[in-house]
């Protein structure tokens, strides 16, 4: 995603959409107005004084439903970051408000805190929570593919986090160590940690003269790349691997494509196929090859 683009996604994520019933006073409805644009479906009434168009996220109408805010991985995701798991809504509740009465979904999440940074929108957390909650909400390579994603797209920097893991637990900041904002996915950060318990060199977003860039090149032989439905599928992208496999090939190297979801949920499974393609193989090391 572009610069541009991610600018107006966030523009659109934390712009206000849900309104007091004092703000619609002031800026000119009447009561009698309100009543009638919710009757009429033009307003929804989520909680007492709290009014939001109908076509307003349900993520977000359901958190401030309750009287809270979308939060954690939930925010993320609607930033476009990579989230592992996230089925439910994750929602940020005051700790001294009264406890929720309306019905909510199992896979609710809820953040108990008196804390929601510095965003002034009533619907939504600032990202710097977002962000920190995340860490403390997921497990570990989660959380690395999700700090990954979030520098790569550069909703955030080094230094921010490097500020923001200071505030955490001690036992949290050897993940930091593990983040790497050249990942362009979730597969390919679950990957990278896949090769660093091998052990073996390898190298992200390489080059190849005549075959173009490729997500891993290990041992100088083994081209590593992480496919995904999304941008793998179809005929078109099909054959345009298959070119860029024959073309890498001439030149000495072996290509294999994981699944994405193997990578990702099957972690071990895949480590123990890349052990055996590099013991079938054989450790060459950087083989001669035609330049």
């Amino acid at each position: 995603m572009d610069t541009q683009a991610m600018a107006e996604r966030i523009a659109a994520t934390y712009a206000p959409v849900v309104h007091s019933r004092a703000e619609l006073l002031e800026n000119g409805s009447s009561t009698r107005d309100i009543t009638r644009a919710v009757r009429a479906g033009a307003l929804v009434r989520l909680r007492r004084d709290h009014y939001a168009h109908p076509d307003i996220d349900p993520a977000v109408a359901e958190a401030v439903r309750v009287g809270g805010r979308v939060a954690c991985v939930t925010v993320l995701q609607m930033l476009g970051v990579f989230v592992l798991r996230a089925a439910g809504i994750h929602m940020h509740l005051h700790p001294h408000m009264s406890r929720i009465r309306p019905r909510l979904a199992p896979t609710t999440v809820m953040h108990w805190t008196s804390r929601a940074g510095e965003a002034t929108a009533r619907h939504i957390v600032s990202l710097r929570e977002a962000v920190r909650q995340s860490v403390t909400c997921q497990e570990p390579r989660a959380v690395i593919a999700t700090l990954d994603s979030l520098l790569h797209l550069r909703l955030v920097t080094c230094a921010q986090l490097e500020e923001l893991f200071a505030e955490l637990p001690r036992r949290l900041h050897p993940i930091l160590r593990l983040v790497d904002g050249s990942a362009e996915s979730g597969p390919e950060t679950y990957m990278r940690l896949i090769l660093r318990t091998l052990g073996v060199r390898f190298q992200t977003q390489v080059a190849v003269s005549g075959v173009g860039r490729v997500d891993f090149v290990v041992e100088g032989w083994l081209i590593i790349e992480c496919d995904s439905r999304k941008f793998h599928e179809g005929w078109t992208a099909q054959a345009a691997d298959r070119a860029r496999d024959i073309a890498a090939a001439r030149l000495g190297y072996t290509t294999i494509r994981p699944l994405a979801s193997d990578i990702l949920f099957d972690s071990a499974g895949v480590r123990e196929q890349i052990v055996d393609i590099i013991g079938a193989f054989g450790r060459r090391g950087r083989r001669r090859r035609r330049s």
